[in-house]
């Protein structure tokens, strides 16, 4: 049975330790704070064994090299962005696989944010782990990929099973959500869901995971392609429509 283990850290950010209860595997989903994922993993009578990276951003790579050392654990990486992520043992690239115990992990390719970023899928448990590729009601911002790349990206994550919990590494959603009622106003799914955003966030509860049936229908950046956003922000093609709404929420 697998176990994931969200904790907020930084200031922002949000650690997850994923825990194989049969083979007593522990995974570190990116190392935003090596102090803390320690301290977590320790908390729970676990000990770190594997590192999966998303991307080189140092708030999901830092800590590698300091829970290695304390560890011994081995570092998985996205090979597009593997020169800048340091303590690297392997590479993976989108059709590799990733394993805790018997659990397999499908990489997939999400360049966009960087250009080399993964997403860890785990088909069995119906989980996914997307970085910075996708955000409740949000996306990364497009650092160093072009709109039809990231576009793609998000449309391999949208492909997923609708009861795919997403595990994001931001608690962004409350501003995501201002966006969205802006870019989508006459979303009646989109308003419900920010309702229950607000609610849960006054009581200081996480908003991830979320599951990706909710996104498909709330998501502005999913919904690039559906008339309703392309009559409101142009565009022939849907990734037209994807960079009016990320250059719109930049400025937002």
């Amino acid at each position: 049975m697998l176990t994931v283990h969200q904790f907020p850290c930084l200031s922002d950010n949000y650690g997850l330790l994923l825990h194989d209860t049969d083979s007593h595997e522990t995974v570190c989903i990116d190392t935003p704070d090596a102090t803390e994922c320690l301290r977590r993993a320790e908390a729970k009578g676990w000990r770190i064994t594997q590192i999966w990276n998303t991307h080189w951003h140092p708030d999901h790579a830092g800590g590698n090299e300091a829970i290695k050392a304390a560890t011994g654990c081995s570092v998985t990486a996205p090979a597009g962005d593997a020169a800048k992520i340091a303590a690297v043992d392997r590479t993976v690239s989108g059709g590799d696989q990733v394993k805790i115990g018997s659990h397999s992990a499908q990489v997939i390719d999400v360049p966009g944010h960087t250009m080399g970023h993964i997403a860890y899928h785990l088909p069995d448990a119906g989980i996914a782990f997307v970085g910075d590729s996708l955000f409740a009601l949000g996306c990364g911002r497009m650092f160093e990929g072009s709109p039809p790349q990231f576009w793609d990206s998000l449309k391999r994550l949208r492909a997923l099973p609708d009861n795919t919990s997403l595990y994001c590494a931001h608690e962004y959603t409350a501003a995501n959500a201002k966006f969205a009622l802006h870019a989508d106003p006459d979303n009646v799914a989109l308003k419900a869901y920010v309702e229950e955003i607000t609610a849960r966030r006054a009581k200081e509860e996480p908003t991830v995971p979320f599951p990706l049936s909710r996104e498909v229908a709330t998501n502005p950046f999913l919904r690039a392609d559906t008339p309703e956003m392309q009559a409101r922000w142009g565009g022939d093609q849907p990734h037209e429509t994807f960079a009016a709404l990320r250059a719109a929420k930049d400025n937002f």
